[in-house]
């Protein structure tokens, strides 16, 4: 059985505004009001924060930087992001690329003016430091809100050029599926800054989903089934990825929706059969202001799924995340 999404949010928005849960900063020994009975629960460890619905485990947040034998240290991701059934969907430090990690956001150019300043992508003279991050619970959804600073050595004293603020939602299982909602807000702390993609023609950056890819891996797109080129690909707002995730071969899969608000909706695709990432591209090999008197705002949905998707039922799923 699988529920209409746009049911899930009504009763989402329903249960929130009447349990006016507040705010909790990790740590600070408050606890959520019991009356809540939320099946969520957030539990904070050394590395970061893993939320729970119901026991069972969703996902990591890793806080904390992690590193693989001294190099590309990282933090600020989703890693493992779990299927609806127990089984590992995502990967961290994969052989083909040791850089890439779980549920992540990054990219290449990183420019104060004309200096280059490293490179978020490939973590060269680049880190990101996790100043706060608060837990919110409420009886039908779990929120993480990440205050972020990104760092490079090349950036005038060493301070951070750009503030993150990052909401990750997670909802309720609703039949068959799971939404987990990504917003990411950029703010440059000075005019001058900007980012961009590979600086070649694929152009790949911004959002992206490093999964794990076992044969059997089938992309589908707004018109239908989608091949993965060496370039970008027009897909449509959303790709779903589905594949025999499961230990006994059952498929499942993860949809990657784009909100309409995110610029240059509806984006070009990389997507990769083996060993790389699957990524709704923003903004391409030419780099883009960060502002510094505003936010740029980029969203996102994964809806994790048992089973095999028809493009008509993520084409709704699409439809009713655009109208929220």
């Amino acid at each position: 059985m699988r529920w209409s999404l746009s049911l899930l949010a009504l009763v989402s928005a329903t249960a929130l505004a009447a349990s006016a849960c507040s705010p909790r900063e990790v740590g600070d020994g408050r606890e959520a009001d019991p009356a809540e009975r939320s099946p969520f629960e957030i539990r904070e460890s050394d590395d970061g924060l893993e939320v729970r619905d119901g026991g069972q485990v969703v996902l990591f947040y890793q806080r904390e930087l992690k590193d693989h034998d001294g190099q590309f240290p990282r933090n600020n991701y989703i890693h493992p992001l779990m299927s609806l059934d127990g089984d590992v969907l995502t990967e961290d430090f994969p052989e083909d690329h040791l850089h890439q990690r779980g549920i992540f956001w990054a990219w290449h150019q990183l420019w104060d003016g004309a200096e280059r300043l490293g490179d978020g992508w490939t973590l060269e003279d680049f880190t990101t430091r996790v100043d706060r991050v608060q837990t919110h619970v409420s009886a039908s959804a779990a929120r993480l809100e990440a205050e972020v600073q990104w760092l490079s050595p090349r950036f005038r004293d060493g301070g951070p050029f750009v503030e993150e603020h990052t909401t990750i939602t997670v909802h309720p299982v609703a039949g068959d599926t799971r939404a987990i909602d990504f917003e990411i807000a950029l703010r440059a702390v000075a005019p001058g800054i900007r980012i961009g993609g590979s600086e070649d023609p694929k152009g790949y950056g911004g959002f992206s989903v490093r999964v794990r890819m076992p044969d059997g891996l089938v992309f589908t797109g707004e018109g239908g089934p989608v091949t993965p080129d060496e370039l970008q690909v027009e897909a449509g707002p959303w790709v779903d990825l589905s594949a025999p995730y499961g230990k006994d071969g059952t498929k499942s899969g993860v949809a990657i929706l784009v909100h309409p608000i995110s610029p240059g909706f509806p984006p070009p695709w990389i997507l990769r059969q083996k060993s790389s990432m699957q990524n709704p591209v923003f903004p391409g090999r030419e780099a883009v202001d960060v502002p510094a008197d505003r936010s740029l705002v980029l969203r996102y949905r994964l809806v994790v799924h048992r089973g095999v998707v028809s493009t008509a039922e993520i084409q709704e799923w699409q439809k009713e995340y655009a109208g929220q």
